[in-house]
């Protein structure tokens, strides 16, 4: 069977639903699924508990979602882009639960991974370990904490081979191949679809097992988060 599909709306077709944890890839606006995005949210489906470093910004990225009502809780590091984020929270209609990035990662990682929690010592002492249990490891305390695993995961690669395997460029990185190994369904937008075996297996960031489903989108708008320009 296929992996590649026609459009990101038929890639999510089936898979997606209300209520689901749904984990997106991604450091910023850099290497964010930008037509899957889209497609999620005309896809009508709402209660999305969304995991992503990031909730993107007013008008793209996460913020469609937002905007549209169909994320009741984030988990995420950093929000401190996004106006609409800050008015849900603020007003209780949207449950946050705030993350160090570091711990994020590892959260995904762990789960991709099939570990149920690891212990580290960032957060201890703060607000980020109450609740939790804390363990001394070498005269160290350490908190634990439990992985992350989606029901769907949205990435974005740079290449794939239609049998899914994966190359990320640079700061895209980041984030996205925890992210495809912590969903249960992988579906992955690529700019550049290969022929198998096009591929240097050396240069392979992820391997196709991960990945169940690809999109093109060989156009991407890649919008700049925060432009800085020189004056005249």
């Amino acid at each position: 069977m296929s992996k590649v599909y026609p459009s990101a709306q038929a890639a999510l077709e089936g898979v997606v639903a209300s209520g689901q944890t749904v984990a997106v890839g991604g450091f910023g606006l850099c290497g964010i699924p930008e037509a899957l995005i889209a497609a999620l949210r005309d896809s009508g489906v709402n209660g999305l508990t969304c995991i992503s470093n990031n909730a993107g910004i007013d008008g793209f990225g996460l913020g469609l979602l937002l905007e549209t009502r169909r994320i009741k809780k984030m988990i995420a590091s950093y929000v401190g882009e996004n106006k609409e984020f800050e008015r849900q929270f603020l007003s209780g209609e949207l449950e946050v639960e705030l993350t160090p990035q570091g711990t994020l990662a590892e959260k995904l990682r762990a789960g991709g991974a099939g570990i149920p929690a690891f212990f580290t010592q960032t957060g201890v002492g703060t607000l980020v370990a109450e609740g939790k249990e804390t363990r001394e490891f070498n005269g160290k305390e350490y908190v634990m904490e439990h992985s992350l695993t989606a029901d769907v995961a949205l990435v974005k690669a740079w290449k794939a081979d239609p049998t899914g395997n994966l190359v990320f460029r640079k700061t895209a990185r980041n984030f996205n191949p925890d992210v495809a190994t912590a969903g249960r369904i992988a579906i992955v937008e690529v700019e550049e679809l290969v022929e198998t075996g096009a591929l240097d297996p050396d240069h392979i960031h992820l391997p196709g097992i991960y990945v169940h489903r690809i999109v093109v989108n060989a156009n991407p708008e890649k919008r700049i988060e925060q432009r800085t320009v020189r004056e005249a």
